[in-house]
């Protein structure tokens, strides 16, 4: 420890000591007499600034400020998933068990369960040569989950000595590992990480993997890779939260992390009990086994919405190094942003546009830059995707933060307030959502899916701009005056707005669509197109074609038709031909 000063001054969260020389930037450190946590952010020949992450109340200047001689860092090991934390790794359960249901100031609960034994499997010996990110050690850490021990990066050397397997806890040290010159390193089963770092790897790679998310407007129309970032803006009430519940429980992401940055209270606990009652899909085992929860609500001290944002990436990172592909929700970066606003303002810097820091952009992209499939140090191939959640004031898509976070995502969820009044959910709006994959993953659905998939999905993509030109012409003057092939597009339309991008999460066959049936879709709606586009050109009334009732047919396919029965459309298809045969006939 280094010498101690003291508090000088206190504004909010912002705590400055006068004329200390001992402390670096960024380093953790412990202010006042309840030591609280907190990080140096600016340092002058007068004054050292610390933003403190734990309530300020009661504070007094005079008070001692610690220094730890070590950036502010998480402890990365076993135990991490299936846990509740706040945003600077504290763990949420274990506090109220020793102080109730708030949490009192300067609690010191390891992150981790020190006492917890795991059964944990040695992979090396004695004489083998470990660099950074090789595996030493395995254990299960959830029933779906295998917890691989990894060097850490800056290491590297010979092992001089290992335990044999059995149950260990996370402190114990397990394997010894020399280094060039001549030092002795103990590894345990945990190590830890600044979380204002990015882990390193050994190489990027292409982000040309789908995320599959089961959800139609995604997967066919915007949909993100593996490694890729998302934006989902939208008001409230817009789905935002319900949307990443939606992700979260179905992409094909091994391990999710959630972040409830500056959320409200009540919705957090709403993400708690409903995330503890989920059962995952693919492993029929409760899905907090493969979850980690970042509880940071909007009461809880706002410098610590900042460090959440770098938490939750940080934990991503250290599971992508195993192997796997991490999917991170982070709910919501506006209120990060308001976080940074706010710090800012006490530190008394110069605004930027609408109050927030100038360094706003570097922020968001520091953060978004974090994402990406990455091959490891270990060989194995992992990635991080993250998917942001934005809350403009007022549905105003041009305020700052989301503005900037356009420029760092490669994906735009737009989320319309008229959508989700309408109750179509979800509420992503088909004109202003975008992604810029297309090119990566279009090779990936044509080996995997069809060749037909990218065809079909431009083609629905083009209807829909047909139909938002058209419906510009009818709130003027009406549908009736459009000619039979304009209507039909607007018929056809409607059958891909409500039966194909409108998503009913209660319905078991309809809450998660795989893509194959995604595809049969398509193809059904676009064969019905075909065919009355035909009969249209041949001066038959687009009245007797809608009076078939085909388009309402289709329009509830989505539920008639069980993923697991993809057959069913060829009698589909069947049916359109007949039916618009009998037309012309008649």
């Amino acid at each position: 420890m280094k010498n101690e000063t003291v508090i000088y001054g206190i504004n909010g969260p912002v705590v400055t000591v006068k004329a200390a020389q001992s402390f670096s930037m960024m380093e953790m450190v412990y202010v006042g007499k309840e030591r609280l946590v907190g990080e140096v952010i600016g340092i002058t020949s007068d004054f050292t600034t610390i933003q403190v992450y734990e309530e300020t109340t009661g504070l007094r200047p005079g008070e001692p400020v610690v220094g730890t001689g070590s950036p502010m860092n998480v402890t990365l090991g076993p135990g991490i998933l299936d846990n509740i934390f706040d945003g600077i790794e504290r763990p949420l359960k274990a506090i109220e068990e020793e102080s109730g249901a708030f949490i009192s100031r300067g609690s010191s609960v390891p992150s981790l369960d020190t006492q917890r034994q795991w059964d944990v499997t040695l992979s090396v010996k004695p004489g083998d040569r470990l660099k950074g990110g090789d595996v030493y050690a395995e254990c299960p850490e959830t029933p779906i989950i295998r917890h691989k021990c990894m060097v850490p990066p800056q290491i590297s050397g010979v092992v001089q000595k290992v335990v044999p397997n059995g149950a260990y806890r996370v402190n114990d040290t397990i394997v010894t590992l020399q280094d060039d010159q001549g030092a002795l390193h103990e590894l345990s089963l945990c190590q830890k990480w600044p979380i204002r770092v990015p882990r390193p790897v050994a190489e990027r790679l292409r982000t040309d993997v789908p995320l599959i998310t089961g959800q139609r407007v995604i997967d066919t129309l915007f949909p993100i890779a593996k490694g890729g970032t998302a934006a989902i803006p939208g008001g409230f009430g817009t789905g935002k939260t319900m949307t990443q519940h939606q992700l979260a429980k179905w992409c094909d992401a091994d391990i999710i992390i959630y972040v409830g940055c500056g959320e409200r209270g009540n919705e957090m606990s709403q993400v708690l009990d409903e995330f503890s009652e989920l059962v995952d899909p693919k492993s029929g085992r409760p899905m907090t086994d493969r979850t980690v929860l970042i509880a940071n609500t909007s009461n809880m001290p706002v410098a610590a919405r900042e460090a959440s944002i770098y938490t939750g990436i940080t934990l991503a990172e250290y599971y992508r190094d195993m192997g796997y592909h991490v999917a991170i929700m982070a709910d919501s970066t506006s209120r990060w942003a308001e976080a940074l606003r706010e710090i800012s303002g006490r530190l008394e810097e110069m605004p930027a546009e609408e109050g927030f820091p100038a360094y706003l952009p570097s922020r968001l992209s520091e953060f978004y830059e974090r994402a990406g499939m990455a091959k490891n140090l270990n060989g194995t191939d992992g990635s991080v995707t993250i998917i942001g959640a934005v809350s403009p004031q007022g549905s105003d898509f041009s305020e700052p933060v989301t503005q900037n976070t356009k420029r760092f995502t490669r994906c735009f969820w737009a989320l319309d307030k008229a959508l989700a009044y309408a109750r179509h959910y979800p509420a992503i709006n088909w004109t202003q959502s975008y992604s810029e994959y297309f090119g990566d993953l279009d090779q990936w659905y044509t080996d995997h899916v069809g060749a037909d998939f990218v065809k079909y999905r431009r083609r629905i993509s083009h209807i829909l701009q047909e139909e938002s030109q058209l419906m510009e012409i009818v709130k003027l003057i009406g549908s009736d005056v459009l000619p039979d092939d304009q209507k039909l597009i607007i018929e056809t339309a409607r059958v891909i707005r409500v039966g194909f991008l409108q998503q009913n999460a209660f319905h078991a066959d309809d809450t998660f669509v795989p893509l194959e049936k995604q595809m049969l879709m398509m193809k059904v709606i676009l064969h019905l197109y075909k065919k009355a586009k035909q009969l249209v050109a041949a001066s038959v009334p687009i009245s007797g074609i809608l009076a078939s009732g085909l388009f309402d047919k289709l329009v509830k396919m989505k539920y008639d038709i069980p993923n697991n029965k993809p057959e069913m459309f060829d009698d589909y298809m069947k049916e359109i031909d007949e039916t618009l045969s009998n037309i012309v006939n008649a």
